[in-house]
């Protein structure tokens, strides 16, 4: 949302960047909600969502960096989330 060109010269072309947006647009969301429950401890369901929209975009990223439908760019973030991950896990520890 803030430089979709800038985005799309790290990552590549995107044809529907509307999707781009949008999926932006709801981790803000999700990152935000995750940001303000922190400071009051975290129930059960915040710790799914959270641990579950990590996964996701891991899980997404790996596959199709692996079909070569995205760039290996992306392997990087599925690092981010993959430490994402295994804080969460100790974190339940």
């Amino acid at each position: 949302m803030v430089h979709i060109d800038s985005f799309q010269r790290v990552t590549g072309r995107k044809a529907d960047l509307w999707l781009v947006k949008t999926v932006g647009l709801l981790l803000v969301a999700i990152g935000g909600g995750l940001i303000l429950a922190g400071g009051r401890g975290f129930v059960p369901g915040l710790v799914f969502i959270a641990m579950s929209s990590a996964a996701a975009l891991l899980i997404i990223e790996l596959v199709y960096v692996l079909k070569r439908v995205i760039g290996p760019i992306y392997l990087a973030d599925a690092l981010v989330e993959l430490g994402f991950l295994i804080w969460w896990a100790a974190y339940l520890m």
